[in-house]
């Protein structure tokens, strides 16, 4: 129990693990385990990176999924009951991730997990998490082989690493001016899942892929890659990148006079709040595809940025306001589920129908939500959608200047 204990920390997440006590359950460990209070409270458990490479994002989780918390005590909480959550850390590492699920369903008899942010956290979890019939809410997660394990217990939010090049690939082809491309990416499972979507839909398109280059994020130090791209003079660059390496990609492309027409990224690290700043001017004209911003149309968008920024001072990404909306789609399958059975949240969750501020929530046969995928440009140190045209609020800007041109 008292490893247990040192476990818990509420604090930051990427993985997040529902625990459900003191609600009825027939779990006996967790009935003796309830206290007096508990018997009016919800414990939802989450599983984060509080610590390693993926802190920046579980900061990002952390935020989305506290603002949520927040609203749905006020209004009442789930089955009449307030709602806590605790934290786990998973270290960034798909390993502690996975141990992290034993822990939560033999120890606190886990009904429900909200599954990791990095891919390769998610595919442990699910693999893991399936084994014992516990569904998994997969907030931020994009490699496409999360969803194609033959899981029935997995369920996805946000889009995919195959939209993300696909929504890219539109683009290019709609400017026209895009023949040749570089593929940059760490070496995880993420990486690995963008570079396989993007030479499959660069080479539908006739776009030929003029170099493919992996990295692991251990070593920030890049100019070596980075030059043998150079050499190559591809018209377009695809990164797929976490948060201290997309910046410095961008820091010392613009140190070697690395020139492209257009510097695109599976988001991720080209998306978060951070990068325009932590970049600097590197970061203007960069692309990446994404799942949100807050000017998306849906109910809520607008109110959730002006909230996030009250309560933590800061704009959210996508990733706040994927944690965010995973959080109401649980609390939605568990009311619909009318109890805290795992089987029957599962079923909850493969018939739900939900509109959330992050759009419509509807899960397919595999468990995928089709999410649709925005593309931003950081235009003088902002975010700007400019793909599709559709939801655009500003223009394109491209050929990217040369360095040499820009001010």
């Amino acid at each position: 129990m008292k490893k247990h204990q040192t476990k818990l920390v509420s604090v930051i997440g990427l993985a997040a693990m529902i625990t459900l006590t003191g609600c009825g359950s027939s779990s006996t460990s967790s009935s003796q385990a309830s206290s007096a209070a508990d018997k009016n409270t919800i414990t939802l458990g989450v599983i984060t990176s509080i610590t390693g490479g993926d802190s920046e994002f579980g900061k990002a989780q952390k935020e989305g999924y506290e603002l949520a918390l927040q609203e749905i005590n006020k209004n009442g909480g789930i089955l009449g009951k307030q709602v806590k959550l605790e934290y786990l850390d998973d270290k960034s590492s798909a390993q502690e991730a996975a141990k992290d699920v034993d822990q939560l369903v033999n120890q606190d008899h886990m009904k429900l997990i909200l599954g990791p942010y990095s891919s390769g956290s998610a595919l442990a979890v699910v693999k893991k998490a399936t084994t014992y019939k516990v569904p998994v809410i997969v907030p931020t997660a994009t490699a496409a082989n999360v969803t194609e394990t033959g899981s029935k217990y997995v369920f996805r939010l946000c889009a995919t690493s195959d939209d993300y090049a696909k929504a890219m690939v539109e683009l290019f082809k709609k400017q026209g001016d895009v023949k040749t491309l570089a593929i940059v990416h760490e070496d995880q499972n993420f990486g690995a899942s963008a570079d396989k979507a993007m030479k499959k839909f660069a080479q539908e398109a006739g776009i030929q892929v003029v170099d493919d280059e992996s990295y692991s994020t251990k070593d920030l130090d890049y100019k070596p890659l980075l030059n043998r791209v150079k050499q190559k003079h591809p018209d377009a660059i695809y990164f797929a990148s976490y948060s201290k390496d997309a910046v410095a990609l961008m820091t010392q492309a613009k140190e070697i006079d690395l020139n492209a027409k257009y510097f695109t990224a599976a988001g991720t690290g080209f998306s978060v709040g951070s990068f325009p700043k932590d970049a600097g001017s590197a970061a203007d004209y960069t692309l990446a595809a994404g799942q949100w911003d807050a000017s998306a149309k849906w109910k809520g968008s607008k109110e959730f940025d002006q909230n996030i920024f009250k309560k933590f001072g800061d704009h959210p990404s996508y990733h706040d306001m994927e944690a965010y909306a995973s959080l109401y789609t649980a609390k939605a399958a568990i009311e619909k589920a009318g109890s805290l059975d795992s089987q029957k949240i599962r079923d909850a969750l493969a018939s739900i129908q939900l509109d959330t501020a992050f759009g419509p929530v509807k899960f397919d046969d595999k468990g995928q939500n089709a999410h649709p995928v925005l593309i931003t440009q950081v235009q003088n140190g902002k975010f700007v959608t400019v793909y599709p045209e559709s939801a655009a609020t500003g223009q394109l800007k491209v050929p990217t200047p040369a360095w040499k041109d820009r001010k």
